[in-house]
């Protein structure tokens, strides 16, 4: 039967929760000590950012700082504001040139050198402050068309040292306020046959394309056409991305118990008419275009109100980092005979000269976001279900790198040699017990809880857990500590239970103990197997969907222990003397990523 225009079912409301916009990061750039390439004075520096596609890897340029004279330690004004992901690598470029006409044509320029970086990297650096050498490479890049030209053409020297550069991340403050509000109706209309109305109301935020995303849906308001909704919380950048003069549409439905929800009508707002709190602007009217074409004296199908509203800022996960907490990374990987003989190709763990197995696979492309947020870049990696040599005795925690007392390999490279090792001595056998490992873990994070370390354990599997109980326990008791799990299925098992133990739907319990928080995400690696063979883009999703959690549960965990995040090391003393800035060239000015 096809659905009345006017209804709604509720998984179309589900299926549209949009992920909250990104926060926005503003990067200033200084450098320190560049190359001198004016004869009679000093070189009069200009940087450019460039940003990089992850579809097509096409460097864009992103926009240009203005030109100071006469320095070779500029400290730039001009900031750039860019979207931050923390599940996703954001691969950065920075280009200087010495400007020497007024010629938007940066070829027609002295290039001075350049640095490439991710925005993970700046943010997770001390206290969010990355120095880089610049780099004249063999080759820069045209800026009009994106090829290689020769550097030299440039005056540039490859090789040459030529100072440094300087990026700091700064999150903009309006990306951490929370607004909170609360709501009304009076008159609804009336839509069951029976009894009142059972209304609720759906907020959505306009994109820049016009279209509309779902951010809120209040409960529903049994029986009633005079609903008092209950104060929800929502943060600003989720009701209208940072733009307070955006459109906030809000659709009022009544609830039917099938799911196709009937529609009363709807209003529109913004955040700045929302702020001005309880008063005559913000009682709306309730209007079904439908009805109002139809009947000639329709006034409207009821008026909501807005009973009360508060803005605070709140603690962010960057707030967190740049204050110095640490994401300690753990890897666990499972050495089970169901992985098949590593040494025929048909093996998941099948070593090829050509490509890297799923494990390594995954591992890498979680790895690579995640070590810039661990200063030290020693991860511990594990191995479970395999028997050991010399004895053949049976292990669900040994150190992939032999060494029982200190199991940590140097970076995700040293992960990867210690389990191609490993895959040469031991032996796959089984069963798939998980509790070890995530016990292993849960006993490092429980010994630093002062919100300085926060542990991140990514368990690579191709089996049916074994230990199903034993992990639950572990698990709920891990919830209480500062630690989340990511779990990889690879290989074509059935995965039911880990879908049990992501706790999406229904929070995991044990002995009749609920988890505190919902800490684990699990992903089947075969949905994230790019037909076309393109590794690159498929595993940059895959690492998307499994850390896009990560900042949440690291801030409700500090929340719940009512942990402040530090104040921000503070940044080394280097003023040089101030020159005079020039008005860049025509450029495209900030947008977003």
């Amino acid at each position: 039967m096809e659905q009345p225009e006017d209804m709604a079912s509720l998984s179309e409301f589900d299926s549209l929760a949009g992920s909250i916009p990104a926060t926005k990061v503003e990067i200033t750039v200084s450098c320190r000590n560049l190359l001198d390439k004016d004869m009679f004075s000093k070189s009069d520096p200009l940087c450019v950012m460039y940003t990089q596609g992850m579809e097509n890897k096409q460097w864009r340029e992103f926009g240009r700082t203005e030109v100071i004279d006469n320095t070779l330690n500029p400290d730039f004004v001009r900031k750039f504001i860019v979207d931050y992901f923390f599940e996703e690598k954001q691969n950065l470029r920075f280009d200087l040139y010495d400007v020497d006409s007024k010629s938007p044509d940066l070829s027609k320029h002295d290039f001075l050198g350049q640095a490439f970086c991710t925005l993970g990297e700046i943010v997770g650096s001390s206290g969010s402050r990355l120095e880089k050498p610049l780099t004249i490479g063999a080759f820069s890049l045209n800026s009009r068309t994106g090829k290689p030209m020769p550097a030299v053409s440039n005056g540039g020297v490859p090789g040459k040292k030529c100072g440094s550069i300087i990026l700091s991340a700064e999150e903009l403050s309006n990306c951490r306020d929370v607004a909170t509000m609360q709501f009304c109706a009076n008159k609804l209309d009336k839509k069951d046959f029976f009894g009142k109305s059972d209304p609720f109301l759906v907020f959505y935020r306009s994109n820049e394309d016009g279209t509309f995303t779902i951010c809120h849906k209040t409960e529903v308001m049994k029986n009633t056409l005079n609903p008092v909704w209950q104060t929800f919380s929502i943060p600003v950048r989720a009701l209208c991305n940072g733009d307070y003069d955006r459109t906030i549409k809000v659709e009022v439905y009544d609830w039917d118990r099938d799911g196709s929800h009937d529609f009363i009508g709807e209003f529109t707002t913004s955040y700045r008419e929302l702020a001005r709190g309880q008063s005559q602007f913000n009682i709306y009217e309730v209007i079904n275009p439908k009805k109002k074409m139809k009947k000639k004296k329709y006034v409207n199908s009821g008026t909501v109100t807005l009973l009360s509203f508060a803005v605070e800022s709140e603690c962010t996960f960057l707030d967190y980092i740049k204050g110095g907490t640490q994401i300690n990374f753990t890897v666990a990987i499972d050495f089970t005979a169901s992985n098949g003989n590593p040494s025929q190709s048909t093996s998941l763990h099948y070593m090829s000269p050509y490509q890297l197995n799923a494990y390594a696979l995954a591992l890498t492309a979680v790895g690579e976001i995640i070590q810039h947020y661990d200063s030290d870049k020693m991860f511990p990696a594990l191995g479970f279900g395999a028997k050991l040599p010399p004895d053949g005795r049976v292990s669900h925690e040994f150190p992939l790198n032999g060494n029982q007392e200190n199991p940590s390999c140097c970076g995700i490279d040293g992960i990867l040699e210690a389990y191609h090792r490993s895959l040469r001595t031991v032996q796959l056998y089984g069963p798939t017990n998980f509790a070890p490992v995530v016990t292993h873990v849960a006993r490092n994070a429980a010994a630093v809880q002062d919100g300085s370390q926060y542990s991140v354990l990514l368990i690579i599997t191709d089996g049916v857990i074994s230990d199903m109980a034993q992990t639950k326990e572990a698990i709920v008791n891990a919830a209480k500590l500062p630690m989340s799990i990511i779990i990889v299925g690879v290989g074509q098992a059935e995965f039911d239970a880990m879908v049990e133990l992501d706790g999406d739907d229904v929070r995991i319990s044990s002995r009749g103990k609920l988890a505190e928080r919902d800490i684990v995400q699990f992903v089947p690696f075969r949905d994230y197997v790019d037909r076309t063979g393109n590794h690159v883009l498929s595993m940059a999703r895959l690492a998307r969907d499994v850390l896009a959690e990560i900042p949440e549960q690291l801030v409700s965990y500090m929340k719940a222990q009512g942990i402040r995040p530090r104040p921000p090391p503070a940044a080394p003393v280097h003023s040089p003397p101030k020159s005079p800035a020039r008005t860049p060239p025509a450029s495209p000015l900030h947008t977003h990523i």
